[in-house]
């Protein structure tokens, strides 16, 4: 089993499959694993009913290797006999011929019933013995055969998801040059609505005999109001937290999940305080659209992450 800490783990997806075929002292032995995405672990059993007292110690054993997702495990013994004899079952036999006599008195039939083919009639004949019980021994080699498919399980799991946050890297790298370029036209932005402000304030406070210096510093007071520093600067430690987490792996969805509603948040706020900057406004708007069509992108791949 893998005992890392889920934080020093690789990235892994929530989607994969393998396939384990095991000799066992009881008969063959097949399991597989088949894992899609689930907010959570949703564990599901499909195999027969003598192994159905494993089932538990199977659960555990699922436990600790898969954090999230919806799990199938299927599992098959073909079991071996403990010897040949030939015996029929004289219940079911018996069922038969008063079967046989019913219809032949009710059609007025004669005749009389040919025991070999009543022999081949389901559940008559059996040349086998029943099977021995499964025990501990047997549980031991289930066990060891689940950890093995598990093994592979995550390996599958694993190149999928490096792959995912390769994508993702590649798309931060976009989200992280918008970023930059909204910075460049931040000053356009507030040099432009400076310049605005003023000569609204002019026109609503003429004649109000203001100093010229009031102005100018109520001016700048509300277009320090519209400033997006404060949001670019967190949008940057956001892109930082988001690369420190896909360089320290483990279960990243849920945590990639909150950290993409807080990009979004200062995206949001970014947006409304550039509506009104003219030409650097439509400008950083235009930027904003694009990181929240990434953040958009950057979501979908959250939902396959375990």
């Amino acid at each position: 089993m893998d005992a890392r800490p889920a934080l020093n783990r690789p990235i892994r997806s929530m989607t994969g499959y393998a396939q384990v075929r095991r000799a066992t002292a009881a008969g063959e032995l097949t399991l597989s694993l088949r894992t899609v995405n689930h907010r959570g672990l949703d564990l599901h059993f499909y195999m027969s009913g003598d192994l159905a007292p494993f089932e538990n110690s199977m659960r555990s054993a699922i436990k600790q290797e898969v954090s999230r997702g919806h799990v199938e495990l299927r599992a098959g013994l073909s079991r071996q006999s403990t010897g040949e004899v030939a015996g029929y079952d004289s219940k079911a036999l018996g069922r038969y011929l008063a079967a046989f006599r019913e219809a032949s008195n009710e059609f007025g039939l004669s005749g009389q019933p040919d025991l070999n083919v009543f022999l081949t009639l389901p559940g008559v004949f059996t040349n086998q013995m029943p099977a021995e019980p499964l025990d501990d021994v047997f549980e031991a080699e289930v066990l060891s055969a689940l950890a093995e498919c598990l093994t592979e399980l995550n390996a599958s799991r694993e190149r999928e998801g490096a792959a995912l946050a390769k994508d993702l890297e590649c798309i931060l790298k976009d989200v992280e040059v918008a970023v930059t370029s909204i910075g460049a036209a931040r000053g356009r932005a507030l040099s432009y609505f400076q310049t605005r402000l003023r000569e609204r304030l002019q026109e609503l406070l003429e004649g109000a005999g203001l100093p010229e210096a009031r102005v100018v510093e109520e001016a700048a007071l509300l277009a320090d109001k519209s400033d997006i520093q404060e949001e670019l600067t967190r949008l940057t430690v956001h892109a930082q937290e988001l690369k420190r987490m896909l360089e320290a792996g483990g279960e990243l969805g849920k945590r990639l999940d909150f950290l993409l509603q807080e990009i979004s948040r200062e995206t949001n706020t970014t947006l409304a305080k550039s509506s009104g900057a003219g030409e650097p406004g439509l400008e950083i708007t235009n930027l904003a659209l694009s990181i929240k069509a990434n953040i958009e992108r950057m979501r979908e791949q959250a939902l396959n992450f375990e």
